[in-house]
């Protein structure tokens, strides 16, 4: 089995496409997290109303965007749904400002229902608009602190890290894999391998170890670029007193192990069933690309709106929403320990299926 690992490891070192992969992966994963590299405490208001966003949608943390209360949220798409009374349904200036006046001490829910009674529909859409404002210096600053004492800055990085580095990850996995069983499956090959005195589980387990060691090299490797950015960028923003550098450290390797490693798994486990039972591994690249598209699926959450909340047996884990509100879908561990549990079957019955095809 370790020379089955050892040959593995070797042709995917000798193979361009994992270089040129690896460099691919390492600057999409940098263009998806550079915006949060410029995360730092503002020096002053000026510097937050220099920068003009064209929609509070479009804003984050590095801009001097910071969650609103329903209280100014109702305040900030008040303007909003004025002119739109005014200027859509032809309400008269002074019944558009009743009508705005009123609302204010309502909550959001009530306010949407109070505006339907006078034919505007589609509040909501406006006041979500508005769940992030631009604050002042010390409003941002004072979130920041807020933040920055509950998690390290770390903590919400590496999160965001296994959000696109596991996207990342999944197609150039599949790409990647497919040369896995590619030179094994050919005929002459296929059927010399049989006749050699190699176990079954030996032989199976060997290719899958040197995949799944090919993607620790990959992963190796995004952990150290993007943990050593996430250090120097603490420093030099001040972001952390202390020492930061070995929970730092901890905090990517946790999220890669819990979120991207049993994705890596089953993405193999895909590879090594189709390509033993139909004597070919490409089957399963077109396969994997409609899992990857599943996974990555958004749903009708139980309040009713649309966003992403995971999908049974997902090869990839999503983090949405803005810097400091990432949060697990719901069950996502029971989801991981379920892949895992998933990609044994899958081992088990691939080694049946080598041992029953044998040629002895």
């Amino acid at each position: 089995m370790k020379a089955i690992i050892k040959r593995e490891l070797k042709n995917y070192l000798k193979n361009p496409i994992f270089w040129v992969g690896l460099v691919v992966v390492v600057i999409g994963v940098y263009q998806m997290l550079s915006p949060y590299l410029k995360i730092h405490y503002f020096q002053s208001d000026q510097e937050i109303q220099d920068i003009h966003m064209e929609s509070p949608l479009e804003g984050g943390i590095t801009e001097g965007y910071i969650p609103s209360s329903p209280k100014q949220q109702i305040e900030l798409a008040g303007e909003v749904i004025r002119k739109d009374l005014i200027e859509e349904l032809e309400v008269s200036k002074e019944d558009a400002d009743e009508i705005i006046s009123t609302i204010q001490n309502m909550s959001i829910p009530e306010a949407c229902e109070y505006l339907k009674k006078h034919h505007f529909n589609g509040a909501q859409y406006i006041f979500d608009n508005y769940a992030y404002h631009q604050g002042s210096m010390e409003e941002v600053n004072g979130y920041l602190d807020e933040k920055l004492n509950k998690y390290s800055f770390s903590y919400y990085f590496s999160r965001k890290f296994a959000d696109f580095g596991g996207l990342y990850m999944a197609f150039f996995s599949t790409v990647l894999f497919a040369f896995l069983f590619l030179r094994d499956t050919k005929k002459d090959t296929y059927e010399l391998l049989h006749t050699k005195p190699v176990r079954p589980w030996q032989y199976v387990l060997g290719k899958i170890g040197g995949g799944f060691l090919t993607s620790l090299i990959v992963l190796a490797v995004l952990n150290l670029v993007f943990a050593g950015l996430c250090i120097l960028h603490i420093k030099e923003a001040g972001l952390a007193s202390g020492s930061y550098v070995f929970s730092t450290i901890l905090g990517f390797v946790k999220a890669t192990c819990i979120y991207i490693l049993p994705n890596m798994l089953m993405i193999i486990c895909v590879y090594t069933v189709v390509a033993l039972l139909f004597k070919n591994p490409l089957p399963a690249t077109p396969l994997l690309f409609l899992y990857i598209v599943y996974s990555n699926m958004g749903s009708i959450g139980p309040d009713g709106n649309y966003g992403y909340f995971g999908r049974p047996l997902a090869i990839v884990v999503r983090f949405p929403g803005q810097f400091f509100d990432t949060a697990p879908p719901p069950l996502v561990l029971m989801n991981q320990m379920f892949l895992i549990l998933t990609s044994c079957v899958i081992i088990t019955l691939s080694v049946f299926i080598w041992k029953r095809r044998r040629v002895y």
